[in-house]
């Protein structure tokens, strides 16, 4: 378990469910569930919260043992806009809170994150979610924040895999008590899985390349949220706390990270989404 900032804690292992939608996805994520993942990510724009509402339901699970997250899209970063959208976006999940709930985006463009970030901050009030954080933000993006609200996000939830390790953004976070907590964790999995040092660092440790590198994210103290629609696979990366990698092994994968190693060159001083 991660402590926040806001002195709640939260699973330090999660199940990311983009593109899972559907009865399939209902399935796929019962089965991680059942797997024993206790935080699922989703979100507006991945148009599946009525699915993973759907798999809550017919997991069996109680609903207080599960962190469930959802993300606020760009375009109702207006303060009513991004209330009714929550509200929305609970009613499609059938949850009457979300634990976790993130701007998905800075969108620093249109420059509405900090309207976004205080709707944010009412709705943790309003008792719609119980912890607020962000996606994709810079340091001047949450400096920002906190230069206008006084209070920063719980969760950075950012780009990060062995070709692009954001060790100044973990730094930044770490220093600010904010968790980092990883989107797409294997990178482009077709070229990083194939890596010939974290291949060799397989053979080492007995563990799969995806094992490698969960527990490399792990012992950077970020939370990787891996998606799998197999549950031989939803086991095998869950199956990764028996087992420490090097301070030395630690290196040779963070060596491996790429200054344009972003796997679809989102810039979040630059990209929009909404």
């Amino acid at each position: 378990m991660y402590k926040l900032n806001d002195g709640r804690n939260i699973p330090n292992f999660g199940f990311g469910t983009y593109k899972l939608n559907g009865h399939a996805g209902v399935q796929s994520i019962v089965s991680a569930i059942n797997n024993g993942y206790k935080m699922l990510d989703t979100a507006y724009n991945y148009e599946n919260e009525g699915t993973v509402g759907k798999a809550i339901e017919e997991s069996g699970v109680n609903r207080d043992e599960l962190t469930i997250t959802s993300k606020l899209p760009g375009r109702y970063y207006a303060h009513q806009d991004a209330i009714t959208a929550l509200q929305e976006s609970l009613y499609r999940a059938h949850l009457d809170h979300f634990d976790l709930y993130l701007l998905h985006w800075p969108n620093p463009k249109r420059g509405m994150y900090v309207e976004a970030w205080q709707a944010l901050i009412d709705a943790q009030k309003f008792g719609l979610v119980k912890s607020i954080g962000v996606c994709n933000f810079l340091p001047e993006h949450l400096d920002k924040l906190k230069a206008e609200t006084g209070i920063l996000p719980a969760i950075n939830q950012i780009e990060l895999h062995p070709y692009f390790n954001q060790a100044p953004m973990r730094k930044y976070d770490h220093d600010n008590g904010i968790v980092t907590m990883d989107w797409s964790p294997l990178g482009r999995a077709s070229s990083v899985l194939k890596d010939p040092v974290l291949i060799e660092l397989g053979k080492k440790y007995h563990k799969t390349v995806g094992q490698i590198i969960f527990r490399w994210e792990h012992q950077l103290d970020t939370i990787p949220i891996p998606k799998s629609a197999s549950p031989v696979r939803q086991r095998e990366n869950l199956d990764i706390f028996d087992f420490e990698i090097s301070s030395d092994d630690m290196k040779k994968i963070n060596d491996l990270t790429k200054p344009d190693g972003r796997t679809n060159d989102q810039d979040p001083a630059v990209y929009e989404e909404f």
